[in-house]
């Protein structure tokens, strides 16, 4: 029994040597040295090459090494029937919710204009907001969701939440379902997507999204590009409906030289480092579901094949 690991950027040499060093004994390898394919039973993957994990004829599980498996669901090639992991780590969620705290003060204290003012020797003062002034909407109350919405309320903020099924926070105002997003939408200043990536959130930051939204609303897209609408989000920053927006993830990662979001005033943009998978949190929960696998115990963190996460 061994471990492949099947991403297609830099890290994978990373992984290895933490995975090592904290389990020794077991058989870990890259996806890119050669390496004995019928004894892989665990995928640790990252956006991994489509179609790659076919070549494992006795997989039994994929293990996402971040909190997105949007990625394998769109692999039409992966093997079916058997269990895909995601990572829930607490560091990956504060340092989420770090992130996405520091674009709402920058936002309200007019830090991203004022940065723009300098490349052009501009000096002017802008009225500032404070907390108070604003209702934070959080769309996806999960594990991500959920504390940034706990952690803005200690801050002080006014916070409310959307998620498809039920969600009880203290002091957060929880609001659930179709029939429950017009509210929600209407009430929220500044938009926080967090939503997972499926089927029914593809494009969900929309045209008819926006509309709902109050006039001058922000937006804040931390969740994955695919959830964006990019023509849409320009057109409501032209007619001027939206503020501004906060960007984190896009459709193509590195973002095009071409895409008119880097030159766009109203748009901050950050290069997919909101959270990221840091190894020595991470890898003690692969090794446990590793040694669950081998010994035939349940998993943890399995993904829903229904709901997509």
């Amino acid at each position: 029994m061994a471990l492949v690991i099947s991403r297609q950027d830099t890290k994978i040499q990373q992984w290895k040597k933490a995975l090592k060093t904290a389990a020794p004994d077991i058989e870990v390898y890259s996806c890119l040295e050669d390496h004995p394919k019928e004894k892989i039973k665990m995928a640790l993957v990252w956006k991994h090459r489509p179609g790659s994990l076919k070549e494992y004829p006795n997989l039994e599980c994929i293990a996402s090494s971040g909190a997105g498996v949007d990625f394998i669901f769109a692999d039409k090639e992966a093997p079916k029937n058997i269990p895909i992991t995601r990572v829930v780590d607490p560091m990956l969620a504060s340092d989420m919710s770090e992130h996405v705290t520091a674009l709402i003060f920058a936002y309200l204290k007019n830090l991203n204009q004022y940065k723009l003012d300098q490349t052009q020797q501009v000096w002017n003062p802008l009225p500032y907001a404070r907390i108070k002034d604003f209702t934070i909407g959080i769309l996806g109350l999960g594990a991500l969701g959920a504390l940034l919405a706990t952690n803005l309320v200690h801050i002080g903020f006014q916070v409310q939440g959307w998620s498809q099924s039920k969600k009880v926070l203290p002091s957060v105002t929880a609001y659930t379902g179709k029939t429950g997003l017009p509210g929600f939408l209407s009430s929220t200043d500044i938009l926080v997507c967090l939503l997972p990536l499926t089927p029914d959130t593809v494009g969900i930051l929309n045209n008819e999204l926006f509309a709902q939204l109050p006039k001058g609303a922000y937006v804040i897209n931390v969740a994955r590009g695919g959830h964006l609408v990019d023509e849409d989000l320009l057109e409501a920053l032209k007619a001027n409906h939206l503020s501004g927006a906060a960007l984190d993830v896009f459709h193509e990662e590195p973002l095009d030289r071409e895409h008119p979001f880097w030159s766009h005033s109203k748009v901050h943009i950050s290069p997919h480092c909101a959270s990221v998978s840091d190894t020595k949190s991470v890898v003690p929960q692969i090794i446990e579901n590793y040694r669950n696998l081998y010994s035939g115990k349940s998993l943890k963190n399995i993904v829903s094949m229904d709901r997509g996460y």
